[in-house]
């Protein structure tokens, strides 16, 4: 089985961060919401943090420990290279796609394997939620499961008239236009009201169906499939050419912000049900 090699990181800030910090936040926050007071009092004490935004402080750290030299060995981790053929076909195949150094489904049944382990030492523990609090947000950004241009990094795109790449504007421009000016904690607020009793709350159950400690990697590769399958249906549904034509802030965005907004939904949802698998061996709160 692949996995990824736990490492002791040095603390640190630094800038870069995927899915954008609004959307790593707001991710960070629902799944604080759906949290058994048993898996928020672990994960504070792990984290030592007794602050209200115990998860959401630390869901941007991971990107900025892979843009430092000592992290760098981390940058694999953030995606998995789904080499399929959008839009004609899109699958995420975990032998075919996860690397020799790792990808963000091994790294998630890595570090879920440190927080179940008894022996796991505390600081191995820390940073192993750290990085899991991150991964499984990845994950979910349809563009980290997709090798096409390096997941649409190399594919140039006009996004309200600033010059950028499709991978970008998935993982920024968009959450923070649909997000209108709110914070993450407001954007979460939203999202969580939708989840509980609003557009999710009929088919919210269907979002955890499979999910099981018993075997991570199906558990992980079934969220990596669903993100992936949105690259056909919605982010290259009319091919490269289309997206490097016009400005994506129109009706591009009006067609798919809200491909955006259910995945980031989904991430917190299933980060809180997978850290009360971790700690109380139940999904629910």
């Amino acid at each position: 089985m692949k996995s990824a090699v736990i490492l002791l990181p040095s603390l640190f800030t630094a800038a870069a961060k995927a899915w954008g910090g609004l959307g790593h936040e707001t991710i960070a926050w629902i799944a604080q919401s759906y949290v058994s007071t048993t898996t928020a009092a672990a994960v504070k004490d792990l984290l030592d943090s007794k602050q209200s935004d115990y998860m959401a402080n630390v869901s941007t750290w991971a990107d900025s420990y892979r843009y430092t030299s000592a992290g760098s060995w981390s940058a694999p981790l953030h995606f998995i290279d789904a080499n399929d053929n959008p839009p004609s076909s899109c699958s995420v195949d975990y032998g075919r796609d996860c690397g020799s150094s790792g990808c963000s489904i091994s790294a998630i049944v890595n570090y879920t394997s440190i927080l179940r382990d008894v022996d796991s030492k505390q600081a191995e523990k820390y940073y192993a939620v750290k990085f899991l609090i991150h991964f499984i947000g990845d994950l979910h950004q349809p563009l980290h499961d997709e090798a096409l241009e390096r997941g649409g990094n190399g594919i140039n795109v006009t996004f309200q008239g600033k010059h950028t790449n499709l991978h970008h504007i998935w993982d920024t421009e968009i959450v923070e236009l649909l997000a209108n000016g709110s914070s993450a904690e407001q954007l979460a607020r939203t999202l969580t009201a939708s989840i509980k009793t609003g557009e999710y709350g009929w088919d919210v159950e269907s979002w955890l169906v499979g999910t099981t400690l018993n075997d991570t990697v199906s558990t992980a590769l079934t969220w990596a499939s669903e993100a992936n399958a949105y690259v056909c249906e919605d982010v290259l549904s009319a091919g490269i050419d289309a997206v490097e034509e016009g400005d994506l802030s129109g009706s591009y965005y009006q067609a798919h912000f809200d491909v955006a907004r259910t995945q980031i939904a989904r991430a917190g949802y299933r980060l809180g049900a997978w850290l009360n698998l971790i700690f109380t061996g139940q999904t629910a709160s």
